[in-house]
């Protein structure tokens, strides 16, 4: 398995937050002949794949085809799975008028076991929770993997609330509160 960088492990965990899985716009600071190169290898891995833009619903575009047309950038299933999200099955596309087709409506986010999310859901629902330190050493991820993953695909995607308090004894400690609403 290839080990994300994090220019990758940024633009995929943003994607998956995004309607649609859109991995538009990139990291600020990330332009030119730098964005392309990650981009195309990310395409090459299978994790972002190139679709046709819909300028009327404003997607950004990753490159001009001709015609007012152009693509954008969508995080596929095979990126999803390298950051330890598991892929939702969409309803089918149904057709609306003038050969538009509306967007797939998906399903909300399921759980996989024995994946590293997984394990720290695991370590977080804990009654002792889990400092940073636990988090790294139990998952192999760096800090700011850690954070994101918490912030991202528990708060965001699964709808799970994450606290910290500061306790005397380990530092900082997080854990699993009540799902949002």
């Amino acid at each position: 398995m290839t080990k994300l960088t994090e220019t990758q492990t940024i633009i995929l965990s943003t994607g998956a937050q995004r309607p649609y899985n859109m991995a538009l716009p990139l990291p600020k600071g990330l332009a030119g002949a730098a964005a392309k190169m990650a981009v195309n290898r990310m395409i090459a891995l299978g994790w972002l794949q190139e679709v046709d833009a819909n300028i009327r619903r404003g997607e950004p575009l990753w490159r001009e085809t001709g015609d007012g047309h152009g693509t954008t950038l969508v995080v596929t299933d095979s990126g999803l799975l390298a950051i330890g999200i598991e892929p939702v099955e969409a309803q089918k596309t149904t057709p609306i008028h003038n050969g538009v087709v509306e967007m797939p409506v998906p399903k909300p986010p399921t759980r996989r076991a024995g994946t590293k999310q997984a394990l720290l859901i695991k370590m977080l629902q804990a009654p002792t929770g889990a400092t940073m330190e636990e988090i790294i050493s139990a998952t192999g991820w760096q800090a700011h993997s850690a954070r994101g993953a918490m912030s991202g695909a528990l708060g965001k995607k699964l709808g799970l609330v994450v606290t910290s308090a500061k306790e005397a004894d380990r530092g900082r400690v997080y854990r699993i509160g009540q799902p949002a609403h």
